[in-house]
Order: C-alpha cells, then sequence, then structure tokens
C-alpha cells in the first residue's frame, strides 16, 4: 500500500482524543514547587526598591528572588550569532534597575503550591519612579542605558529603483499599517525542570519549537554543559511561534531547579500570557509601486517601521528581514528597495508568530497591486498574470538575502495556479452573482491575494531508524511537533520506503537525550528537512536488509524485494518471505558473526541515519480568494466564503495539510478583522483579557476551501515536498481588505489592518 499523497488519519490523535495528551500542566512530580512571577505594573520606570520579606514570610514559600538573588546570569541571547551590535537589546532574567513594559518580570516566588506562590507574589513590595514611556514607534525616545530608539536597520534591494520611477507611467504610493497580533493558544507557555543528581542531568519538560537550540541557549544562560540538559517535549496545545522559544522564565525554572534539587513548575494564566508573552506584527509601511500603462509592474520601493517593544527576541531581526526579503512576492520587477526601521518602545516585546513578515508583506505588495489596477481600469487578475515570474524563469533568485541566505525560489507555476483556483471556486460566476447582488443594493465584496512563502533550509537535521527483532520501525528525529502532524507525515515517508504500514512506525522526536542534533520546527521546516533525512535514512535500511537477506538466503540482491514488512523473491510474488524481524535479528552484533551475516560496527542491527542540509529553502506559493458582506450600520464583516489554495510540491498528506491550511485561515482572518493589541497613550495594555483582544469565534469563519496543488515540486528535495505551515495566513489580510474594498465601493479604502467595525465605519463616513 502507498502511503504518500494520502489523506491518512492522524497517528498523534489516538492519545490526544482519548484523554492521554501528556501536556507540561499535567506533570505532577514528587516535592514539586510552584513558581509566581511577579510583573512590574508600569510601562517605564526606574526601580528604587524590591522588597520581598513578606512573601518570605508565608508558610509554604521556599524563596524569593529579585536580581540581586540570581548572581552572573546574562540576559536572554539569541538563536544564531548576529553579532555584538544587537546586544544592548537583550532582554534580563529579571529587570535589574529598569522596567521597559508592563508585564517584565521583577521578581519571582517559589512556594510548595502554586496558590501560596500566587498569594505570596502579591505580597512582594516593588517600587518605582514612574517615566515617560514612548508607545508610538515614530516618535520613540527609549532611554535608560539604551540611548537610542532604534535597535537596526534592515536593508534589501537591487536595481535602479530612482530611475524606475521617474520613467514610469504611475506611480502609487499608501500608507499602510498592521496592528500587534499575538498567537492565543489554548495551552499558555510552562515549564517543569528537575534535577536528577544521580545522573548529574537537568531534564526540562515543555513545548520546545528549537529543542537542540533551547538546550544550548538555556546551558549559556545557567553556566552548565549542553550535555547535562535534555530538553523533553510533551504534546503541545497550541504553538504557532509564541510558545516554544527560551524566555526569563524559563531561565529563572531551570535556575530554580538546580539551587533547590527539587521539580520546579511553571504555567502562566491568560493575563500573564497576553501581556508578557511576545507580540507580533505591529509594522507601518509608506509604500509605493511603479507601473507601465499596460500593467507591467516597474519598480516597488518600500520604508517600513517595526515596533519591536522593549527588547529583542531570541530570533533577532528575523521578522524585519523576512518582511523586507519577501515584498516582491511572484512578481517580476526590473528595481527593489526595501529599508526596515526596527523601533523599540515601553510595550510588550515582539517576536514570530505564523507566517512572520510574509503576512504583513503580502498585505504591502497585494494593496498596491489592486492598486495599480484600479488606476489604470485593468482586472486584478490580469495584473497579476501580466507580472508573474514564469516556469522558465526558475530557480528565480531574487537578488536578496534573509539573514545572509539567498531568496532563490526553487520552482513555481504562478499562473496555472491562479487560473486552477479561478476554476475551483467558479470565478467568472461567482463575479457574476456579487454583481447581482451589488445591484440590489448589497455590501458585498470580493478579494483575493497571491503570496510566495518560505519554507525549510538550512542545516543539521537528521534521523535515525531502527528496526527491532519483531520487525517494529522506531525513526529517532531532531524534530519538533507544534501540531503539525509530523510523526504521521515522516512514518508515512518511511512505510512507504521499508513497505509497511504507517502505523508500524514510531517517530521519537523533541528530546535531545535521544538525537545529538536537531532544528526543531519553525518555519514550516519539519516535513522538508526532517522527512527528507528519514527518507534517505530509510533507503539506506532498506539497502542493508535486501544485502543482509540476500546473503542468508543465497540469492543475489536484484532478485529481491520488499513487501508486507518482508523480503521477497521478485519471481514468486505472494510467496512468504523473510521478516524484516528476522533480518534485524540476523544483523545483531551479537549474532551476526555467529549467523555469518554481513555486518559493519558502525552500522550494527538493522540501523542506518542520515543527515541533511539544503543550500537553499524551498519556496512554496499559494493565493487567498475572500467574499465578504459589510454591514454598513454596525461596521461589522461577515466572510461569507473563503478559499485558500497553495502549490506545496507533493504533498505527503492532504489532510495533514488542509489543518494547517484552515487554522492559518483563521489566524489570518482574525488579525484581518478583530486582533489587536493595543496601548494607552501612557503604555498600559488595553487587552489583557479575550473579552478587550477579540479572537474569531467558530461562527465568524466560514468552512474553509481548499485548493492543494503540486504542479511544481522542489527540485531541492528528492521527493519534491515543500513546507505548508503557514500559507493558510499568509494571504488572508491582503485577500481580506480587498474583498471590504469591494464591498463598499471604495478602491484602497483599507490601509490599516484590523478593519475593526469602529474603523470600517469611519471609513464610510469618510472620515477614516
Amino acid at each position: 500500500m502507498r502511503h504518500l499523497g494520502r489523506s491518512l488519519p492522524r497517528l498523534e490523535a489516538g492519545p490526544l482524543v482519548a484523554g492521554r495528551g501528556w501536556y507540561v500542566g499535567s506533570i505532577e512530580m514528587a516535592d514539586q514547587l510552584s513558581m509566581r512571577v511577579v510583573r512590574s505594573p508600569f510601562p517605564h520606570a526606574r526601580i528604587t526598591s524590591i522588597d520581598v520579606s513578606e512573601a518570605l514570610a508565608v508558610p509554604g514559600v521556599v524563596a524569593a528572588w529579585s536580581w540581586a538573588d540570581l548572581g552572573d546570569v546574562a540576559p536572554i541571547g539569541f538563536r544564531r550569532d548576529v553579532g555584538d551590535a544587537l546586544a544592548p537589546f537583550r532582554q534580563p532574567v529579571l529587570a535589574s534597575d529598569m522596567v521597559r513594559y508592563v508585564g517584565e518580570p521583577v521578581a519571582v516566588v517559589f512556594a510548595e503550591t502554586a496558590a501560596i506562590a500566587e498569594d505570596a507574589a502579591d505580597l512582594v513590595d516593588f517600587r518605582a519612579e514612574l517615566l515617560d514611556a514612548s508607545i508610538d514607534p515614530a516618535d520613540s525616545v527609549f532611554g535608560g542605558s539604551v540611548d537610542r530608539a532604534t535597535a537596526a536597520v534592515v536593508e534589501e534591494g537591487f536595481g535602479d529603483v530612482d530611475s524606475a520611477f521617474a520613467s514610469a507611467d504611475l506611480v502609487v504610493e499608501l500608507e499602510l499599517e498592521i496592528g500587534r497580533h499575538s498567537a492565543m493558544p489554548l495551552e499558555p507557555r510552562g515549564l517543569v525542570a528537575h534535577w536528577d543528581g544521580a545522573r548529574d542531568m537537568l531534564e526540562v519538560c515543555g513545548a520546545a519549537r528549537f529543542p537542540h537550540i533551547d538546550r544550548d541557549m538555556l546551558a549559556a544562560q545557567i553556566g552548565r554543559p549542553a550535555s547535562r540538559i535534555a530538553l523533553i517535549e510533551g504534546h503541545v496545545g497550541g504553538g504557532f511561534g509564541v510558545r516554544g522559544e527560551i524566555g526569563p522564565e524559563d531561565v529563572l525554572v531551570c535556575l530554580a531547579a538546580l539551587r533547590f534539587g527539587r521539580p520546579v513548575a511553571w504555567i502562566e494564566d491568560r493575563t500573564e500570557h497576553m501581556i508578557a508573552a511576545a507580540h507580533a506584527r505591529g509594522q507601518r509601511h509608506i509604500a509605493r509601486i511603479a507601473a507601465q500603462d499596460d500593467g507591467r509592474l516597474v519598480a516597488l520601493d518600500v520604508t517600513f517601521m517595526l515596533d519591536q517593544g522593549a527588547y529583542l527576541r531570541p530570533d533577532g531581526l528575523q521578522t524585519a528581514q523576512l518582511t523586507a526579503a519577501m515584498l516582491p512576492g511572484p512578481y517580476r520587477l526590473d528595481a527593489f528597495r526595501a529599508v526596515g526601521d526596527v523601533r523599540l518602545t515601553h510595550k510588550t516585546p515582539a517576536g514570530t508568530y505564523r507566517a512572520g513578515g510574509r503576512y504583513e508583506s503580502t498585505f504591502v505588495r497585494e494593496r498596491l497591486v489592486d492598486a495599480v489596477a484600479d488606476k489604470l481600469g485593468l482586472d486584478p487578475v490580469e495584473v497579476r498574470q501580466r507580472n508573474f515570474l514564469t516556469p522558465d524563469e526558475m530557480p528565480a533568485d531574487r537578488e536578496v538575502s534573509i539573514a545572509g541566505s539567498p531568496v532563490i525560489y526553487d520552482s513555481g507555476d504562478y499562473t496555472r495556479l491562479l487560473q486552477r483556483t479561478a476554476d475551483t471556486i467558479g470565478l467568472a460566476r461567482l463575479r457574476k452573482r456579487i454583481a447581482t447582488r451589488r445591484a440590489k443594493g448589497e455590501r458585498v465584496g470580493l478579494g483575493m491575494s497571491f503570496f510566495v512563502d518560505r519554507a525549510g533550509g538550512g542545516s543539521g537535521d537528521g534521523a535515525r531508524i531502527t528496526v527491532d527483532d519483531t520487525g517494529t520501525v522506531e525513526v529517532i528525529t531532531g524534530a519538533a511537533d507544534v501540531g503539525q502532524g509530523v510523526e504521521t507525515a515522516v512514518a508515512q515517508i518511511v512505510a512507504d520506503i521499508l513497505a509497511i504500514p504507517y502505523t508500524d512506525v514510531r517517530v521519537v522526536h523533541g528530546r535531545t537525550d535521544a538525537i545529538g542534533f536537531g532544528q526543531g520546527a519553525h518555519g514550516s521546516r519539519a516535513t522538508v528537512m526532517t522527512g527528507t533525512a528519514a527518507q534517505q535514512a530509510a533507503e539506506k535500511v532498506r539497502e542493508k536488509a535486501l544485502s543482509a537477506a540476500a546473503a542468508m538466503i543465497g540469492v543475489s540482491v536484484d532478485r529481491l524485494m520488499l513487501e508486507d514488512g518482508e523480503v521477497r523473491s521478485i519471481e514468486h510474488a505472494g510467496a512468504p518471505g523473510l521478516p524484516l524481524g528476522a533480518v534485524a535479528r540476523a544483523l545483531r552484533p551479537d549474532l551476526a558473526p555467529v549467523l555469518d551475516v554481513p555486518h559493519s560496527a558502525d552500522t550494527a542491527g538493522l540501523s542506518a541515519e542520515a543527515w541533511v542540509s539544503l543550500d537553499s529553502p524551498t519556496f512554496p506559493y499559494g493565493m487567498h480568494v475572500a467574499v465578504v458582506s459589510v454591514d454598513e450600520a454596525t461596521g461589522a464583516v461577515t466572510v461569507e466564503r473563503y478559499m485558500v489554495a497553495a502549490d506545496v510540491g507533493n504533498p505527503v498528506n492532504p489532510r495533514l495539510i488542509e489543518g494547517q491550511l484552515g487554522g492559518g485561515a483563521a489566524q489570518g482572518i482574525g488579525g484581518a478583522l478583530s486582533e489587536e493589541f493595543l496601548f494607552s497613550a501612557t503604555g498600559e495594555p488595553l487587552a489583557a483579557n479575550l473579552t478587550d483582544y477579540v479572537l474569531p469565534t467558530a461562527d465568524r469563519i466560514p468552512d474553509i476551501e481548499f485548493l492543494i496543488t503540486d504542479d511544481a515540486p522542489s527540485p531541492l528535495t528528492p521527493l519534491g515536498i515543500k513546507g505548508a505551515g503557514e500559507l493558510g495566513t499568509n494571504g488572508a489580510g491582503a485577500a481580506i481588505a480587498a474583498a471590504i474594498d469591494h464591498a463598499i465601493g471604495i478602491p484602497g479604502a483599507v490601509t490599516r489592518l484590523p478593519v475593526t467595525p469602529s474603523r470600517l465605519r469611519a471609513i464610510l463616513r469618510g472620515i477614516g
């Protein structure tokens, strides 16, 4: 049975639907302590005193720390080497002299129970001298030990931009803004750390998108060899970029476990998550595009400002770099320039969030393309088709880079995807129906967006496959599971090569003590990288099994095949064969010499491993189509119909991809219509609960329609696969904005996301 390309049930689902999920909140070790964080109520202040004495007097409290109790603990580092210039913008584990946002950790309390820790934390006497807060990134004056508001400037481009604009027939300029968003996973952040004194091993349990990278970062923070730390990933109740990277709380939990010799647990509540977990988006753009009268795009010029908040997160400048580099999208341009100013403000630090940098750049670029179509009186579909890069131009070097990695589109047939999307959704008929409704006075509109995403790439991903005496196959990887179904995808890949049911494959991930290296799960890379490594390791196991079986049976290898978990003769199809378990037993180091089976000390047993790297990431692409209706009286927007089309190369499991696309679309629609972290003029968060931060409910998201194509398999991966995890989010803001413009009959009306009812009413009144 072939597994690749089939929508098979998730292997991960069994324990979850049966209530056997292993989440950090369910870990209860003997003698476990609870940690509670004391957070700054001020956006910007000079600390004058922190008194923990009353907290320490509470029965059941074991310890309470301020910065003075930590010792020599460095600020939170970065996941990759970014040089010394960004060092001043790292976040301290506990604030020492200044606080720079509401929610910044200033002290911690450790107690026998979570309730005691919470009560005692309320007794910590934190005093500070209030200072002016910089909230608007355009006017930011950061002050303190950091004497400038700009953390860094990101620049990308090619060609002579000024000349291209000077010779163009049409120039369109827009000011565009995307508000602050953040993921709201069902499970907030948390961690449990336990020091095993007998092994001198610090075991850390919880979500970890980057298990090995996080381990190395923790080792550097607490001054401990990485070999003496084991990160163990449990089930994840949602990640989306906001969970699984190192924060101050993670370092504190680990330090406490080592100092106390007892397990220490920390789980934030929802309010903590909303004010302290990383925000995202928060960009302003001044963008202009040059075009000729026939609709040909000539040049793109964008200056943007990213509201970074108080500190740089471990991802460093990644969001800004992705924004700048991915602005050209699928279009051919003579010239391009992007300049991004990463600005510090007295807000919650910003980090990565699903389709980080791409959601923003797609919104900006597609708003400009829609404006060109409107100004020239052309069909938006036609304008896009005229400017697409063609398959003959692939691989396409975009002459830009992301953190030094060149952006080279590996493959793509953008016109074909647009045409297939139009055919699938019935675009011509849909437009006629919308026109009929509009003629009757309904505020209904159609919008679309097209984008290129980035997935996979890099080095250090591997897989080790072992077949035991029973024929059970175990795959050990350096991947992490953030809900994308990596166990299922990897099992399907391995099962096809070894000719066994995918349910007979056990995939181990998220354990740094099981495999030496790994890059985890981020940037839609797990299936691309880990899947490729697993494929190569499985092929080695297959070759080894056939070679050993040939020696055992006394036939040539080319007369054998794998089928239904057995080595069988090609000439005698259906005849009983030699089970893989028997071959594995014969290859055991203690038995192989006795059985006279060829073996190697380097590859003992029926096992193999493979490690992969890609010089360039893969570049999947997609299109979103939205139909919305607008209630003019209330400003409410109803998404009536929504389609996500995506080319992911060869899909491993379409059902998994649909799950990723649908969840991503819901997040993207939420960011387009309702989700935003707002702050008062003095820096207090105005969205610290789910009443004020408005997530889209199930009744506000239509049944998402999907079109998954495989017109452009990646030439970089043996299976032709690309990533898919962020394609559902990428184009949502742009498509929703275009649909609202069409519904209200005001081209270019939407320049800011989210389009809340109050903002839409203001637009309709002509004052927005």
